[in-house]
């Protein structure tokens, strides 16, 4: 049986730098002239059309037509992300590269997103760190505003209606994360590189959960053995 396996990214695999943040306040500073647009906005562990909802909620910015203002946010965005990428001290986390290589030559493994970035988002950012091409497609901000919505189309988008949900790993670094695997009844790996500590973590219940993946021999041993059971 073929393994599902869907990252979040940032947190997860790689840290920005704040890169991501920095290009969406200056898109809303360029777009609606407001400074600081981000401050007091949920942001860890969420979809960027959600995250922007709740900044034009926050300036009394009107929200519709909403498909017209993403279009135009996501394009300022991503103008501005390709700077801010070069700027900022990111890097790809502990294991991550290693982990990615070794898993991709496993026929049983398939590696995709789960991601609340948009797509061309997530690819800037990934091909920065030259980690894109890992990965076969997925789920990405576009699909969905909610993570478990997000979760369930990437089943849809990748699984074309066959799945078997334990099959299914949701490896990410909140506990948005883990809720979201436990909705679809898949696999929630949880990994304490990002946003939230180990203890905020394990009281959410994953299935897996890892400092993070500088020992990857052992995390594809653990999850090996999950999935041969």
């Amino acid at each position: 049986m073929r393994k599902l396996l869907l990252f979040d990214i940032d947190g997860t695999l790689i840290t920005s730098g704040g890169a991501g943040v920095r290009a969406m306040t200056l898109a809303l500073a360029d777009l609606y002239g407001v400074e600081d647009g981000l401050t007091d906005v949920a942001v860890a562990g969420r979809i960027d059309t959600g995250i922007i909802r709740g900044a034009l909620a926050k300036h009394g910015i009107p929200s519709e037509p909403f498909d017209e203002i993403i279009a135009r946010f996501h394009d300022a965005y991503c103008g501005h992300l390709t700077r801010t990428l070069t700027e900022v001290e990111g890097r790809v986390l502990p294991g991550v590269r290693e982990l990615l290589t070794a898993l991709q030559s496993r026929p049983d493994v398939r590696l995709s997103l789960a991601t609340g970035n948009f797509r061309r988002g997530a690819e800037l950012k990934l091909a920065y760190y030259d980690l894109w091409r890992f990965f076969d497609g997925g789920a990405f901000a576009e699909d969905c505003e909610e993570r478990s919505g997000l979760v369930a189309a990437a089943k849809r988008n990748l699984l074309d209606g066959h799945s078997d949900d334990s099959a299914v790993y949701v490896i990410g670094d909140t506990v948005h994360d883990i809720e979201a695997a436990q909705a679809n009844n898949a696999i929630a790996v949880a990994v304490a590189t990002g946003f939230s500590d180990a203890d905020t973590l394990r009281a959410a219940r994953p299935d897996f959960l890892f400092d993070d993946f500088s020992d990857w021999g052992a995390v594809i041993d653990t999850l090996g053995l999950y999935l041969s059971r």
